[in-house]
């Protein structure tokens, strides 16, 4: 019985579906039933996409608002953030309209060997803003505690002793062979240190400004370079930072 059944079976002719007719063969491959169905499901999901939408739009308020409807934009088609004038002091926006990247990058290398210039010649001197510190010794009694002599222990001189550096000791001062200033010229010598520090403070200053308009120039023009798909911003710029954004990683071939 199985015989006649495998027999019955091999003389059965193939099933194949109708190609396209001669007279049409001009207009492409005749569509199947599977593509008639992936195409129906399209479709479909289309439709279905366009009244979601079509809902949402008759249901949306008038008066809805939203802070970000006015600090964004569309650029090109492309999404873009709005760059707030609140973000810049006043010197930021001027360079960021009027230079470009290579040359705040060079005023910000002169700025910077200034710096390490003046700081060169007043490494031998008192900062002005020193934060406060603690040295703590440790004695064994309350006698040795009320006739502790902090000088005496430092092996330095009373004058030094609110130095946090360079405080020479009494043997070097013993040795070196100081010339005789009167009030005038001592009062004349802090004044140009007084003089020198608020250079070094107003440079310092100049050189973190163009640092920060340094990195907002490259991140727009990494900005303006992208092609497609707008970086996600991590953090929004402010008048001493820059913004931040984060591309989505890409293989290079």
């Amino acid at each position: 019985m199985s015989s006649w059944k495998r027999t019955a079976k091999m003389s059965q002719k193939t099933h194949r579906e109708r190609h396209q007719p001669e007279a049409r063969k001009h207009l492409g491959l005749l569509e199947k039933k599977k593509d008639f169905i992936a195409r129906a499901r399209d479709f479909q999901e289309k439709q279905a996409t366009l009244k979601l939408l079509r809902k949402r739009a008759l249901n949306k308020n008038p008066d809805e608002f939203h802070f970000h409807m006015i600090n964004s934009q569309i650029v090109n088609g492309v999404h873009r953030e709005k760059d707030k004038e609140d973000q810049h002091t006043p010197q930021q926006i001027k360079l960021l309209e009027t230079q470009d990247v290579r040359y705040v990058a060079y005023k910000r290398n002169i700025e910077a060997k200034k710096i390490d210039k003046l700081q060169s010649q007043l490494h031998m001197m008192d900062t002005i803003d020193e934060t406060p510190n603690k040295h703590i010794f440790f004695l064994d009694d309350d006698t040795e505690v009320k006739n502790f002599n902090l000088a005496k222990k430092l092996d330095t001189h009373p004058a030094f002793l609110s130095r946090r550096t360079n405080r020479p000791k009494l043997s070097m001062i013993k040795n070196l062979k100081l010339p005789e200033l009167d009030d005038k010229s001592v009062a004349k010598l802090e004044q140009k240190k007084h003089m020198v520090y608020k250079e070094l403070e107003k440079r310092i200053d100049r050189e973190r400004e163009l640092t920060v308009v340094q990195q907002k120039l490259e991140v727009r023009r990494l900005l303006k370079d992208t092609q497609g798909k707008k970086p996600k911003l991590v953090k929004p710029g402010s008048k001493s930072t820059a913004p931040i954004y984060k591309w989505k990683f890409e293989r290079k071939r």
